[in-house]
């Protein structure tokens, strides 16, 4: 496991979090290369689906940004956002995937807070280890 580099998948919402991002990138704030942002439009728009095919394809951890509760674009996605990562992360437990997935509000000034948030969850998965998930 020694030279483990984890591979994370970002979801970031339009509005806040990927500006954010973006505000890291601009800012010159360094975050860790290993992970991917894929741009949606609302939070709530990332369905368990597209989580668990996110770690079945290789990602080892996968991490939801939104934006914080109160300044959602669309008034309530965040709030949606919220029940379903709940809900998502009781059946992840039962799959022993809990750790994997982490949901963070970021607005689109916080990129340290972003390149923060990033640099400890690579380092959350990394000590984790690779994931290993075997289709069927």
């Amino acid at each position: 496991m020694s030279g483990f580099e984890p591979k994370i998948v970002v979801f970031a919402c339009n509005w806040c979090s990927y500006a954010g991002i973006d505000l890291a990138g601009t800012s010159r704030i360094e975050y860790p290369p290993n992970v991917s942002v894929v741009r949606v439009m609302c939070s709530s728009r990332v369905t368990p689906e597209m989580v668990l095919k996110a770690l079945q394809r290789g990602a080892d951890g996968v991490l939801i940004t939104g934006c914080h509760p109160g300044d959602c674009h669309y008034i309530t996605g965040n709030y949606n956002t919220l029940r379903r990562y709940y809900l998502l992360k009781r059946i992840l437990n039962e799959l022993g995937l809990g750790e994997r997935v982490h949901l963070e509000w970021i607005s689109a000034s916080e990129g340290e807070r972003f390149a923060k948030v990033a640099h400890e969850f690579v380092e959350r998965i990394r000590k984790l280890g690779p994931l290993r998930i075997e289709e069927v």
